[in-house]
């Protein structure tokens, strides 16, 4: 299997990780409404854990849209994608002592370690956008951090209207082309 023989497949099997960043962007999104009108701690509390059940919901929203979500066992992509998938919950203890050292840095944290989490995306799709996706995410996170004071869920806010937004250029993509590679 080709390079972009496995990107396709990965590709077009998670709809360009339509599913995964839509099950993302909702969970940030109750994050923010959590930490808005309800408490920072259950807001976190929420994101940390319900982090650890976006690829399940993705797999279940995936089914109900009549998608297979099955990825071959030649695919050499298959570990990758297992890679990536652990980068978030081992980079939590960064965002945590950000956060620590001041409360208002968990969400800049997180974005900035999201936003380099979706860079290897690009290999695992084939997809340029995910470049766009990783530095709005990694930017806006710095810039919350170091350079305005805003409510603390601000960044829970952009992160999930990002996610979803680019949930559907991802789905756009994958169904306006069907061959291509990064």
């Amino acid at each position: 299997m080709t390079v972009a023989e496995a990107q396709l497949e990965m590709r077009t099997s998670l709809l360009g990780g339509f599913m995964g960043q839509l099950v993302s962007g909702i969970l940030w999104l109750a994050s923010a409404g959590l930490a808005t009108w309800g408490t920072d701690y259950w807001a976190i509390g929420l994101l940390i854990v319900g982090g650890f059940f976006i690829y399940p919901l993705t797999l279940l929203g995936l089914k109900l849209i009549g998608r297979p979500a099955k990825i071959s066992q030649e695919n050499p992509f298959n570990r990758l994608g297992m890679q990536v998938a652990f980068v978030l919950p081992l980079s939590l203890p960064v965002v945590g002592a950000a956060a620590l050292y001041r409360p208002e840095w968990f969400y800049p944290a997180f974005m900035i370690v999201l936003g380099a989490h979706y860079l290897p995306f690009v290999t695992l799709y084939g997809m340029r956008v995910f470049y766009l996706l990783a530095g709005i995410l990694v930017s806006a996170g710095i810039v919350l951090a170091l350079y305005v004071t805003l409510p603390n869920p601000t960044g829970a806010w952009i992160t999930g209207v990002v996610l979803i937004l680019f949930a559907f250029i991802g789905r756009w993509v994958v169904d306006t082309t069907h061959v291509g590679t990064a």
